[in-house]
């Protein structure tokens, strides 16, 4: 059984569906900005509305590893990020991958359970 590769299915993404990928406020995603300039979703029309590329996406998700997942402060997540930028999506990316494999390594497990 191949991993499941994650495939971009949309250009453009909102505020709403970014925070329900990474399981965050919207308003976090909004505080985000402000802390780090490396993310600048698009916005369009009057109101600003936010949409979020892939690009966008992978530098939340980098912010998230650091911030959520490994429990960095904002201003060592900003640091780090700006000391080894390349590095810390390294980092991401092979956690990523990591999870990914462990979720389903744990379905085969449930598999292989319920055919005992």
């Amino acid at each position: 059984m191949a991993l499941n590769e994650y495939k971009p299915q949309k250009l453009y993404y909102s505020i709403k569906e970014v925070a329900k990928m990474f399981e965050l406020n919207e308003s976090t995603l909004r505080y985000w900005e402000t802390e780090f300039p490396m993310l600048k979703p698009k916005t369009s029309g009057p109101a600003k509305v936010r949409q979020y590329q892939e690009k966008d996406i992978d530098t939340i998700r980098l912010i998230h590893n650091l911030v959520k997942v490994r429990g960095f402060k904002l201003a060592a997540a900003k640091k780090m990020i700006n000391a080894n930028p390349d590095g810390s999506e390294r980092t991401a990316e092979v956690l990523s991958r990591l999870i990914g494999v462990r979720d389903e390594l744990q379905a085969l497990k449930k598999q292989l359970d319920y055919l005992q």
